[in-house]
């Protein structure tokens, strides 16, 4: 059996995403509560607005911080969508999440946004 890492065990579980700089909390929960969960080694999902998609994980110190680097496949308003992204463990037991890329291959569209999280 695979040892599971420190880091990986600090993400673990569900997060809800209660901010973001570029969508206002209304959008954020718009089809379902706005979360990221962490599963397994290198697994996850990401869910906000319209957009629901499976996340590949992989788990590392940056800047001497525990931080999670992840692309992301899924669909936003079932148009196909991909993104990249980064988070790390801040203050109080919130995850802080670092500019995240998100193409929406439908329309074309890019967005980048900085958050933080809660663990649900």
């Amino acid at each position: 059996m695979a040892k599971i890492s420190a880091f990986t065990k600090a993400f673990a579980g569900r997060w809800r995403i209660v901010g973001m700089d570029v969508w206002d909390n209304y959008f954020l929960d718009l089809v379902e509560e706005a979360h990221l969960t962490f599963k397994g080694a290198a697994d996850g999902e990401i869910a906000f607005g319209a957009l629901r998609g499976f996340l590949d994980v992989r788990y590392r110190a940056r800047d001497g911080a525990a931080s999670a680097e992840f692309s992301w496949e899924g669909h936003d308003e079932n148009d196909p969508a991909c993104g990249r992204g980064w988070i790390t463990i801040g203050t109080v037991g919130r995850l802080v999440c670092g500019r995240s890329a998100l193409s929406i291959v439908g329309r074309m569209q890019w967005g980048r946004s900085r958050g933080n999280c809660r663990r649900s």
